[in-house]
């Protein structure tokens, strides 16, 4: 088997990138990831692809189980979070098994208001930082 040098690149930037990120940029990209899976799976689930459909709700699933085990939960907003999570998870697992799609648009609109609120509340903070 022959190593690509251009795939062996790629791949130390794309982990060069991750290390380097802040805790919010790594949560947007779980956000932006999540929100990528249940739409490819949408996609999948129209065309009757059981194997794509499967194959992003899993991905889905595994971005809401990392998320889940990395809550601290000394903060009052873990169990929010977990909350939602679980429910995020719980649909990503129904829509697998039982290819219901139903609630899958409300799931992506919820990720996307948490993305773009910790974005926002990154922002206030960079600056009411910056001015101190």
């Amino acid at each position: 088997m022959v190593n690509n040098p251009y795939q062996q690149y790629s791949q130390q930037y794309k982990q060069q990138s991750v290390m380097s990120m802040t805790a919010v940029e790594m949560l947007t990209a779980l956000y932006d990831a999540a929100m990528k899976d249940f739409e490819l799976a949408k996609i999948a689930h129209e065309k009757n692809d059981i194997t794509g459909i499967n194959k992003n709700l899993q991905k889905a699933q595994a971005i809401f189980r990392y998320l889940r085990g990395n809550l601290d939960f000394k903060y009052d907003i873990s169990k929010n979070l977990d909350q939602l999570y679980e429910y995020f998870l719980n649909v990503a697992i129904q829509a697998n098994i039982k290819k219901d799609f139903s609630q899958v648009d409300d799931v992506i609109a919820m990720i996307k208001e948490l993305r773009d609120t910790y974005v926002q509340a990154d922002r206030i903070a960079r600056s009411s930082g910056a001015g101190a």
